[in-house]
């Protein structure tokens, strides 16, 4: 799947509805290009040699769960038009049953997702340090990734402040390996047994079950600043990787330390990194708080749409790799500590393979909501260290699909079936859907002939590397090495360039005033004054509050440049571009900028003042927003050709964007909110044809950096082309600092 296969994504159905209701019988309408189900593999992992739309709704007529058609679906079965509903309507209640028993749990944590299905190629470059074949070179696995929050419940909005998870299946041959990891490399709590209370403390308050989705309020701060190894993860949550700008455009990391294995039995410690080709890139807090109300399915409708465009994201698999040694830490880093990074500048990022993106789920409840990770999920050559946070994963991930997918046999589910032969043993519990032969589900036994039979390490079993395990005392208390909560938020805060200092102490400043309890606000200023007496400080003043002194001393550490989003060019593939047009506008220049955008893989949405298209005879320029419905959040950048009138419907009973009606306006209210907050917003704008009215009617000077007023179209696209390999105009944000 690497043609590009729709210019403009977004379309409900495979193909354009009737007007009418149709009345012909047909067989079910395939699946839209863009769409992908899971490979058509047994419950035990056989190969079947079905299409993967065997799985899928067939024939024409509308029947019963066990296949008998129906006449009518409207109407219950009654005694007369207007008697009583009849128990014996087994449709009614077979209908009314499944309709009850339609939601299954939801989880706890990570509840919102969107998802993918996509292929991971190996690079051959981690056969030094692993025997794991689906890392060979060239060698092609089908993945299926989820993305998520991680507070929010199902309902909630995609672009809050707060961690995003990161988790891909791998169906590799030697059976599945699940990488489950978020987006920021290190977690609030060192010890799996308090992950109940860092979820408590950030989840909804439990009288009121508010606020959703969200940290800025008492009991997550209370929770953060009474256990400061929080502090690390906290002061990432506040950086701008708390509110990505995509999917598409957020890193991915294993977070926890793993053991590799190479084919002579050597180990390697590795930490995993996603390191997306697009680069990292955020959205603004105010941008974040339009576009919840405006999209709160921005992010999971950006990652579609971008697949069904053809503008396939992508990820590189690196590789950090550190010495297997006894004490298992790197320059005097504890590798255990999952509250720790190790700085690229002393441990580079090494790719080992692509991954590609590039099938949407076909359907949301089958494959994304049922899909059940695991980081349990290993395959040779693959192993984990004794991260305590790491261990009870390995129980709670098991325990809670369990409760979630109604019984042990979640793995027989069509999005988690390995694509490698299972012979397991177990047998029966709910939902049981292989159909097991043979009288003899144990070992050993001769009635089975022996099988299923022991694999040693020539036949690729799984064994996990031998560790010497130090005699000690049995106890509940943490190594010495895990006592140093504020060198690492240091290193983070000082590896960040101005302006994204100042939008952490913004972040920190909105959150805390949230807080009612003044107790609370007192004691994070104390944690912030132990990272960094400037951070402490004006986020004091932004409360009215005395900034303390430190009660520790300062780490001395050396900045990381790789932390930093700052500084980069990127490729600008996927991107989308708003075009503002009016009826009267340049439309050769409108088409000519469509042109190249589509050429340069970005996506350009035509905004005019109706839907429908501008323009007549045998080249309309087709509409896909409107004055009234499009906002700035939903652009990277923005093309205006001309300075477009005011619609019809430019006044505020019809539209509130539009304001009060103003005689002799230049340009249409609606735009000029827009061009005030993509400007605002360090959007880069291009311009032709009399723009530039438009844009001093929203204050912004046709000088400013990163606004290009030019002769056409197509020099605007490469105006802005050339802007966006920054993401933003990042001159626009000068610093206080």
């Amino acid at each position: 799947m690497s043609e590009k296969r729709n210019d403009i994504p977004g379309a409900p159905a495979p193909q354009p509805p009737s007007v009418a209701e149709p009345t012909e019988p047909h067989e079910p309408l395939p699946p839209k290009p863009d769409q992908e189900a899971p490979e058509a593999v047994s419950p035990t992992g056989k190969p079947t040699g079905a299409p993967a739309s065997a799985r899928a709704q067939s024939g024409a007529y509308l029947t019963t769960a066990q296949g008998a058609r129906l006449y009518e679906t409207d109407h219950s079965l009654k005694a007369g038009a207007r008697g009583p509903v009849l128990l014996q309507d087994h449709h009614l209640r077979e209908k009314i049953t499944h309709f009850d028993h339609e939601r299954i749990p939801e989880r706890v944590v990570h509840a919102r997702g969107a998802a993918a299905h996509g292929i991971f190629k190996g690079y051959g470059t981690a056969a030094k340090v692993t025997k794991a074949a689906f890392l060979a070179k060239d060698t092609e696995t089908p993945v299926f990734v989820r993305f998520s929050t991680v507070l929010g419940s199902r309902g909630s909005s995609d672009t809050v402040r707060d961690t995003r998870g990161f988790a891909t299946k791998f169906y590799t041959e030697e059976g599945t390996f699940d990488l489950v990891g978020n987006n920021i490399p290190v977690f609030f709590i060192q010890d799996a047994i308090k992950f109940p209370d860092i979820i408590h403390a950030g989840k909804p308050h439990p009288d009121r079950e508010i606020p959703q989705a969200q940290s800025a309020h008492d009991t997550f701060w209370d929770f953060v600043t009474l256990h400061t190894e929080a502090a690390h993860h906290t002061l990432w949550n506040m950086s701008d990787r708390g509110i990505p700008r995509s999917y598409r455009m957020m890193e991915g990391f294993g977070v926890h330390t793993f053991r590799l294995v190479n084919a002579k039995g050597d180990t390697t410690l590795v930490k995993f990194h996603w390191k997306p080709k697009l680069g990292v890139h955020s959205l603004t807090w105010e941008e974040a708080q339009i576009t919840n109300g405006m999209d709160p399915d921005f992010h999971r409708r950006d990652l579609a749409d971008a697949i069904e465009a053809g503008a396939f994201p992508q990820w590189e698999l690196g590789i950090q790799v550190f010495p297997d040694n006894a004490e298992q830490t790197f320059e005097g880093i504890d590798l255990l500590d999952p509250t720790n990074i190790v700085p690229e500048e002393l441990a580079p990022v090494q790719p080992i393979g692509l991954l590609t993106l590039n099938a949407n789920p076909t359907n949301y409840f089958a494959e994304t909501e049922q899909v059940a990770f695991h980081p349990g999920h290993l395959v040779p050559g693959i192993d984990i260290t004794d991260d305590p946070l790491l261990t009870g994963r390995l129980f709670s991930y098991l325990d809670t699909q369990i409760s979630r997918l109604g019984g042990p046999n979640f793995a027989q589910l069509p999005i988690n079936r390995t694509h490698a032969p299972v012979n397991d043993m177990l047998r029966d519990g709910m939902h049981q859907t292989a159909v097991h032969s043979g009288t003899a589900p144990y070992r050993p036994n001769s009635l089975d002939g022996g099988c299923p039979f022991l694999a040693g390490a020539d036949n690729g079993a799984y064994i996990e590397v031998p560790v010497d395990v130090p005699a000690a005392r049995k106890v509940r208390e943490a190594p010495e090495s895990f006592s140093d909560h504020f060198s690492q938020p240091r290193l983070f805060w000082l590896s960040m360039t101005p302006v994204e200092q100042e939008h952490i102490i913004a972040a920190y400043t909105f959150e805390l005033s949230k807080c009612y309890e003044q107790a609370i606000k007192e004691r994070a200023l104390q944690v912030l004054a132990n990272i960094d007496p400037q951070l402490c400080g004006q986020v004091a003043d932004g409360l009215g509050l005395p900034a303390p002194e430190p009660t520790v001393k300062l780490a001395d550490v050396a900045p990381s440049p790789a932390l930093s989003q700052v500084g980069k060019v990127w490729p600008v593939e996927g991107r989308i571009v708003g075009i503002v047009a009016g009826p009267e506008a340049d439309l050769d220049g409108v088409r000519a900028a469509r042109e190249a955008l589509l050429g340069a893989g970005m996506v350009p949405l035509v905004i005019a003042p109706t839907g429908g298209a501008l323009g007549s005879g045998k080249d309309p320029i087709a509409v896909q927003r409107t004055f009234a419905n499009a906002r700035s959040v939903e652009f990277d950048a923005l093309l205006l050709a001309g300075a477009p009138a005011p619609g019809a419907d430019a006044y505020g009973a019809r539209d509130a964007k539009a304001g009060e009606p103003s005689a002799g306006a230049v340009a249409d209210p609606r735009i000029v909110l827009m061009l005030a907050e993509a400007f605002r917003h360090g959007k880069a704008i291009g311009g032709w044809a009399g723009a530039e009215s438009a844009l001093e009617a929203a204050g912004v000077t046709t000088t400013a950096p990163g606004v290009a007023l030019v002769d056409t179209g197509a020099d605007a696209v490469e105006q802005v082309a050339r802007l966006l390999g920054e993401h933003r105009v990042w001159a626009r944000f000068p610093a206080a600092l």
